[in-house]
């Protein structure tokens, strides 16, 4: 409501200094005319409104110590790239990852917290979702069996969710059960080791688990090892077998990984490196051969920078990354028969740190978080080329950090 009215008041505004001149705002027997002028602003906002209820519903995770009380909700129209504010969808402390369950019922949440119950763990956090309204109503939360979970993602059947624990480098496996709610952890497998860079690489930090598109293997980004740690996933009980380690380049830092919609193909970030891995993926044994690699950054840039997001589109013709420092998003023409990258641009996000990013369900749209500006930006994408163009459909929001859609109608 408070979004409703404060935008009424600035699109009333804007009409009565377009259209009635001062002269006439001055004179009494004109009140009724602005009168009808605000009730037509009621009635425009009132539609736009309720046009956005039919929109994908979208959820973002905020950082508590930068003035985020937990998930956000928007309603976004596909047909214009607008995004309609729904206001805080559930109280949460941290909730610095989310993933939508494949039947739009339910949403999950990393709390990046640096205790829970009084021990020194983060929490993961089950909601379901209200489709109606955008609420969330908190199913259960549990330990995430380590401290600074960074990642969540969920199997294909909807059945288990693999948490990636950052500071200390572990991965969880949880059950989900029928009604939504997280189990025990079935699964728990501590890292060991270090790499090259003494700051940020004295032991081991997974950053993010992906499933292959067969759920057959759990591939996780260990940052602080400078390793892809592939583990057999056995979906039938939840438990991660041993392991096979594919080395990155010394101090690249692997952060996040995206297959391409064959699964021929699968491409890593790495966050201290800037820069992109592709490898060509081996399904019957979760191999992986190295293709290219290549950077993210502008030409021009010289500062410091960290990379963050991966993503392709659904088509699998493009490929995007987000740089932070440089503040823009690297667009990839990928090669579909020998999923080779080639940059198309770099493109400003309008802001500061662009931590994640997301493509919309119609692949029309790239909504950008940009952490550190307050701010989310809608790029429109051109399907023939893949380059991103800004429109004028931005949201303030504290400190987002993840983006994601239930596009579930």
């Amino acid at each position: 409501m408070k979004e409703f009215l404060a935008y009424t008041i600035i699109r009333f505004a804007s009409v009565r200094r377009t259209y009635m001149p001062k002269s006439l705002l001055e004179s009494a027997k004109h009140r009724l005319a602005i009168l009808f002028l605000f009730l037509l602003c009621v009635l425009e906002v009132t539609f736009a409104q309720n046009a956005g209820l039919r929109g994908d519903l979208v959820y973002v995770g905020t950082y508590s110590a930068h003035g985020g009380k937990g998930i956000y909700a928007y309603r976004f129209d596909p047909s214009s790239g607008r995004l309609i504010s729904l206001g805080l969808a559930a109280e949460s402390a941290d909730p610095s990852f989310l993933v939508v369950s494949g039947n739009g019922q339910f949403l999950y949440a990393v709390n990046e917290i640096a205790s829970y119950q009084g021990q020194p763990t983060g929490a993961v956090t089950a909601f379901k979702i209200e489709q109606d309204t955008g609420k969330l109503s908190e199913l259960n939360e549990v330990s995430s069996r380590d401290q600074g979970p960074a990642h969540i993602a969920l199997d294909r059947t909807g059945k288990w969710a693999l948490v990636s624990n950052y500071t200390l480098g572990s991965v969880a496996v949880f059950p989900i059960l029928k009604d939504g709610r997280l189990g025990e952890a079935s699964s728990f497998v501590q890292h060991k080791g270090s790499s090259v860079n003494p700051e940020r690489q004295a032991g081991p930090h997974a950053h993010s688990t992906t499933l292959s598109p067969d759920d057959r293997f759990a591939i996780v980004a260990d940052l602080g090892l400078d390793e892809l740690i592939i583990y057999p996933f056995d979906k039938t009980n939840g438990k991660l077998g041993s392991p096979h380690v594919v080395k990155v380049h010394p101090g690249a830092g692997p952060r996040h990984l995206t297959f391409d919609p064959t699964g021929r193909f699968i491409y890593l970030i790495n966050e201290m490196q800037s820069a992109i891995v592709a490898y060509r993926y081996e399904a019957a044994s979760g191999g992986l051969t190295e293709i290219q690699t290549i950077s993210t950054l502008p030409k021009e840039f010289t500062g410091k920078n960290t990379d963050a997001e991966i993503e392709i589109d659904r088509s699998g013709k493009f490929l995007y990354a987000s740089d932070r420092g440089a503040d823009s998003i690297a667009v990839f023409a990928v090669d579909s028969a020998t999923g080779i990258l080639q940059k198309v641009e770099d493109v400003a996000t309008q802001g500061k740190t662009p931590r994640n990013f997301t493509i919309d369900s119609t692949g029309k749209w790239l909504l950008v978080a940009n952490q550190d500006s307050d701010n989310i930006v809608v790029f429109r994408i051109n399907d023939k080329t893949g380059a991103l163009m800004a429109t004028d459909q931005t949201a303030q929001i504290p400190s987002p950090v993840c983006i994601v859609f239930d596009p579930k109608p």
